[in-house]
């Protein structure tokens, strides 16, 4: 949810001369194309302010300035420097108060969860010089849902959720994720492949680290993943493209987001307070002109960039591919999705494989958030591709941590450690 710095708007004209020139934009921003080499990743955590008169309590956005410094993020500190940290990893604050590391890129995922290990470990030292702590939490089971970030982006982003239900400032506020981020792939062929793939596994991947079962705030229901089920409850038409029918996803993302609805309009200085989209009114209805009289003018480049970080399907284009459906893991357990999801995706025939395994719990997104592993074809899928991932995996003691949560799989067991249930089985949540 990073945030792009507002520029005055270009006036009635537009950088696209029709849909077709957008789309093609997008789909050349979103899938840049070349040799698949590199992995980053982003970790969340919850934070709390650890002071015995705010017990449990969020952190003050100046407390958060204060204790990271120069690496704090220009959200909560216009005039920082923003520094990455010593590992090359840049630090963000979400809108509830989680702290996120986003990595730089590496060749190596060894090398990436070295140099994040150590960030994380300076994060967490410079936050406790404040008294915050970090939880590694994929959902907050125990305090209402709070936005302490009031730029003009979460305020719409909030008003336009809560015309849905409750799950957006949940997720805005109460949720933590981990996030691997991969190359999209040589050519078209190699990026649908390894689209196809993400999408496929991803059901039995969520299972598979699913562990955030208490979400305060979260409508009656038991749940494997709380922080999943947000995701797929907050918007559909923004998180829920229909990825099964795509035959090209490239082109396919491409019209989808073209028709997504504005979640927000970037304003002039003058009304930077209100970022109101007309409701309803989709990206492509401001390009053809539709929105003239209520917004005054045609999107830009820089709109069309904005947008698309307000859309929230499980995995983004993002010029990588950014999977986004992992749980925070407790401790240092988010080296394991990200050895995972670089083994699956290794060769061409390892990736084919692993689509050949998900395939049967493909479209079983909201049962893998409920249920988990005690579902037990998304398990034996989970336990299967997991198995392929240590196979595959690049040094031993890559094998060897996916070997054991292959062994917690199998057993049912969630990354804490704990026994998954069988969850209720509630419609219409």
């Amino acid at each position: 949810m990073a945030v792009t710095a507002v520029r005055a708007p270009s006036g009635a004209g537009t950088d696209f001369s029709s849909r077709a020139a957008a789309e093609a934009y997008v789909g050349g921003v979103c899938f840049k194309q070349g040799p698949p080499t590199l992995i980053g990743a982003e970790l969340e955590w919850l934070t709390a302010q650890d002071e015995p008169s705010a017990s449990g309590s969020r952190p003050g956005l100046t407390e958060l300035a204060d204790a990271l410094g120069s690496h704090a993020p220009r959200s909560i500190a216009p005039e920082s420097p923003a520094l990455p940290l010593p590992g090359g990893s840049r630090v963000t604050i979400e809108p509830g108060g989680q702290v996120e590391l986003s990595s730089a890129p590496f060749g190596d995922p060894t090398e990436l969860c070295e140099r994040l290990r150590a960030d994380a470990r300076l994060l967490e030292r410079l936050l406790r010089s404040r008294s915050i702590r970090i939880r590694s939490a994929a959902a907050d089971g125990d305090r209402l849902a709070e936005r302490l970030l009031q730029l003009p982006r979460y305020r719409a982003m909030e008003r336009t959720f809560s015309g849905i239900g409750p799950f957006g400032k949940l997720m805005m506020c109460n949720t933590a994720a981990t996030q691997v981020s991969v190359d999209a792939g040589a050519d078209r062929a190699e990026v649908a492949a390894r689209w196809t793939a993400l999408y496929t596994i991803g059901p039995a991947l969520v299972a598979a680290f699913a562990c955030s079962p208490d979400l305060h705030g979260a409508p009656v229901g038991t749940w494997a993943s709380q922080r999943m089920r947000a995701w797929l409850r907050l918007d559909n038409a923004r998180a829920r493209p229909p990825v099964r029918q795509w035959s090209d996803p490239i082109g396919d993302y491409a019209r989808w987001v073209m028709d997504v609805p504005l979640l927000c309009v970037r304003r002039s200085e003058e009304t930077v307070d209100d970022w109101a989209a007309p409701p309803g009114a989709t990206f492509a209805d401001w390009l053809c002109g539709a929105l003239d009289d209520e917004v005054g003018r045609r999107p830009d480049t820089e709109d069309l960039d904005y947008h698309l970080t307000t859309v929230f399907p499980p995995v983004r284009a993002s010029g990588h591919l950014e999977v986004r459906y992992i749980d925070a893991q407790p401790g240092d357990g988010w080296t394991v999705p990200i050895h995972a999801l670089d083994a699956l995706l290794s060769a061409p025939a390892v990736t084919a494989e692993a689509t050949r395994i998900g395939a049967p719990v493909a479209d079983e997104w909201l049962e893998a958030a409920r249920c988990g592993l005690a579902d037990p074809e998304i398990r034996s899928t989970a336990v299967e591709l997991l198995t392929l991932a240590a196979e595959h995996a690049r040094t031993p003691d890559a094998a060897q941590e996916l070997g054991a949560a292959v062994n917690r799989c199998r057993d049912g067991r969630m990354p804490t450690g704990e026994p998954a249930h069988h969850f209720d089985e509630e419609a219409g949540s």
